[in-house]
């Protein structure tokens, strides 16, 4: 991971992460850019839970292009709140968006066109507080946005880019088509066989992707369909510690910079009680031509 984010997420990236609104979010990379101390980065996402807020209150952010920041199911993100009011670590600017018209600004991106319409945004006060956001002919033109790079957590992956990821995605298919390249993580790195056997399952053209990490728990403490539950004590003790600042940097310096990967980071938890158990597996396809 360490070097995945070393290569590819120099300062001032724009870096869109969280596209799979609460599932499958990237903590695990969020947390080594945090750790390789990347500053004046924007982030670009729907809604990414409380990842955002982690980034903002470790003062790597200085732009947000999402809909929405905070902690799903404890309501507001101080950190992020702290930057906004206070400007505490430091200031950052926001464009906001909904989670429909972040979906196009990264669809026109990826089609290569400076635009996309809508008419879902007008009489919106969304318009004040974007410039890439433009009114006119009875409809809204949503900007493109391209990121530097996407990074995304995924249920499997083989050594060459090709990954196969399942349950609600969000906005992760435009995202990694949009952004100039793509960092995937994933649970299970498999042998390129099992990616292939299910072509209709591959979100990007590996040529799109830079680097493969594997990094089991890597979400963590969101879901990963098949794999982990969401871990809602965390992100209520999260809410809790992280309410003032100092609280924060004593949450931080626990879960971020006293933790140097990923596996000394679940070494932390109860992982048992969070994987799941009770398995639902889908019919198999039949790709057979002749």
């Amino acid at each position: 991971m360490a070097e995945a984010i070393e290569r590819f997420v120099p300062d001032s990236s724009t870096v869109a992460m969280g596209t799979a609104l609460e599932p499958l979010i990237p903590f695990a990379a969020g947390h080594e850019i945090i750790r390789r101390r990347r500053r004046d980065l924007e982030l670009v996402g729907p809604i990414s839970d409380a990842l955002f807020d982690q980034l903002i209150g470790a003062g790597c952010v200085s732009r947000v292009t999402a809909a929405w920041v905070g902690n799903v199911s404890e309501g507001l993100g101080h950190c992020y709140r702290r930057a906004c009011e206070q400007d505490i670590p430091r200031e950052i600017s926001v464009r906001d968006q909904s989670n429909f018209s972040i979906s196009l600004a990264l669809w026109a991106a990826a089609w290569n066109v400076p635009s996309l319409p809508t008419r879902t945004l007008l009489g919106s006060d969304i318009l004040r507080r974007n410039p890439a956001l433009s009114a006119g002919f009875g409809l809204v033109h949503v900007g493109a946005v391209r990121p530097d790079v996407a990074i995304v957590h995924v249920q499997r992956a083989d050594e060459l880019g090709r990954a196969h990821v399942w349950g609600p995605l969000g906005i992760t298919e435009e995202a990694g088509l949009a952004a100039e390249r793509v960092i995937v993580t994933c649970e299970e790195l498999v042998d390129p066989g099992v990616t292939l056997s299910d072509p209709n399952r591959i979100i990007f053209p590996e040529t799109k992707v830079v680097a493969v990490v594997y990094a089991p728990g890597g979400a963590h403490p969101s879901p990963v369909q098949g794999y982990f539950k969401r871990d809602h004590a965390f992100y209520r003790d999260y809410a809790e510690q992280s309410r003032t600042a100092g609280g924060f940097e004593v949450w931080l310096k626990r879960w971020v910079f006293d933790v140097p990967d990923r596996a000394a980071y679940l070494e932390r938890l109860d992982v048992a009680s969070l994987r799941v158990n009770h398995h639902l597996y889908s019919a198999p396809v039949d790709y057979g031509d002749e």
